[in-house]
This record gives C-alpha cells, sequence and structure tokens, in this order.
C-alpha cells in the first residue's frame, strides 16, 4: 500500500484552493464548536454543580434531576432531539430566520453547541460539586465568620480553590468535548470529520485523510493538554493537592 500524501496539497475542484485548505476549514469549526460548548458547559455545569452543594432540598434534588437527565442521554440521542425538536419550539419571524434564512452550517453549529454543552455540563457540575465538597469546611465558616456574605463565600474562597483542585479533570472534560464534537457531523456539520466525505468524494483516498484527520485531532488535544498544565502550574496552591 502506498500513501499519496500530497493530496492535500492538490487543487479542489472548485479551484477554491487546496485540500489542507478544507482540512484546515473543518479544523476551525471544530475548535470553534469545542470553545463555544466548553463555555455553555463551564457556566451551567458550575451553577449546577454549586447547587448541588447547597442545603436546600428542592434546589439540590433539581440539580440532581438535572445531571442525571443529560448524563444518561446519549449524546447523540440528544444531539438529533435538539436538531429535531428545537426548530419546532420557536415561532413567528424568528422561525423563519432560524430554519430557512440562516446558513445551514450556522444552523447546525448552534444546535450542535447547545447538545454538547449541555451534555457536557452534567459531567462538569458533577466535578465542581467534588471540588467544593473535598474543600476543608474551615474556609466556608471563616469566610461568613469574616463578614462575608454567603454568595461572597462562594465567589471569592470556595469556587476558586475548587476550580484549582478540579484542574486535571476539567482537562479530561476539555479533551473529550473536542472527541465528542464529532458527532456534531451527524446532523449535518461541516467540522473536521464531516470534511472526511467531502474530500473523500474527489480524491477517493479514504486511508490518507484518515491519516490526516487524525493527526489534526492528536495535535489539537496535544495543545489542550499542554495549556492546561501550564494552567494547573501557575493556579497551584502550596499544601494542596491538585485533582477532585
Amino acid at each position: 500500500m502506498t500513501f499519496n500524501w500530497t493530496l492535500f496539497f492538490e487543487p479542489t475542484p472548485y479551484g477554491d484552493g487546496i485540500y489542507l485548505d478544507w482540512l484546515w476549514d473543518g479544523i476551525i469549526v471544530t475548535v470553534s464548536l469545542a470553545v463555544t460548548a466548553w463555555i455553555i458547559a463551564f457556566v451551567i455545569g458550575s451553577l449546577i454543580g454549586i447547587m448541588r452543594t447547597l442545603d436546600n432540598r428542592f434546589i439540590k434534588g433539581f440539580a440532581k434531576s438535572y445531571i442525571e437527565l443529560f448524563r444518561n442521554i446519549p449524546l447523540l440521542v440528544q444531539m438529533f432531539l435538539w436538531y429535531m425538536l428545537m426548530p419546532e419550539m420557536l415561532s413567528g419571524p424568528f422561525k423563519t430566520w432560524f430554519v430557512e434564512d440562516l446558513d445551514p452550517n450556522i444552523h447546525c453549529f448552534i444546535l450542535a453547541a447547545i447538545a454538547l454543552g449541555l451534555f457536557t455540563s452534567a459531567r462538569i457540575a458533577e466535578q465542581v460539586r467534588t471540588g467544593i465538597q473535598t474543600l476543608p469546611q474551615g474556609q466556608k465558616y471563616a469566610a461568613l465568620a469574616l463578614g462575608l456574605s454567603f454568595t461572597q463565600t462562594y465567589w471569592y474562597i470556595l469556587l476558586p480553590n475548587a476550580y484549582r483542585k478540579i484542574v486535571p479533570t476539567l482537562t479530561s472534560e476539555m479533551t473529550n468535548i473536542i472527541k465528542n464534537s464529532s458527532v456534531a457531523s451527524t446532523i449535518g456539520l461541516i467540522d473536521l470529520i464531516g470534511q472526511i466525505d467531502r474530500i473523500n468524494e474527489s480524491t477517493n483516498s479514504i486511508v490518507e485523510i484518515l491519516c490526516g484527520v487524525t493527526i489534526a485531532f492528536a495535535i489539537i488535544n496535544y495543545s489542550v493538554i499542554t495549556i492546561m498544565r501550564l494552567v494547573e502550574k501557575k493556579t497551584r496552591l502550596p499544601n494542596m493537592m491538585s485533582g477532585g
């Protein structure tokens, strides 16, 4: 078997550059999707994780139900549910714009980011909860004794320390969200995975394309891991173990 690695530098049949440009476009979409979904997951996951540590039984029960719902339904199912149901929940001019006028790839991007973000938020919520609960109780009581409000105690004391402890697990979720983003191609998003069929239709070189996509994913994830190792090193507190 011979590998034609030069295919990525061959011109496309549409005259819009070379196949490497198509691969790069896929990388941009995949990274953008992962970043957008991560922001959704981190914000919502942090809120749900905080709710899991409160004494209010109703709030804690709601947070637990949220986690069980989004964590136990496969991502592929959630992706299709959002793709099929969300447009039907809209109405009026906004629905017309979202379904008919919006660029199809942006349409799929938005739905995929929501599905992936909510799916990952359930996992982050449990990590935030664990990080907060593993902190010494004295930190909370000392902050309250010093006159900080309940919100200030979480914002200035508990959350910063909890995030420092769960940096390794958050790094794992970052790499997972990049890998899970490949599911978005099933609803029509032209991301890194979506470019496989597109390039293969013109070149019929599936092995080389798969190798190129694999290398691209490896580089993206390695970059994330490297950056997060630096973050963990910079934010590590003395005499405090990292890890949730």
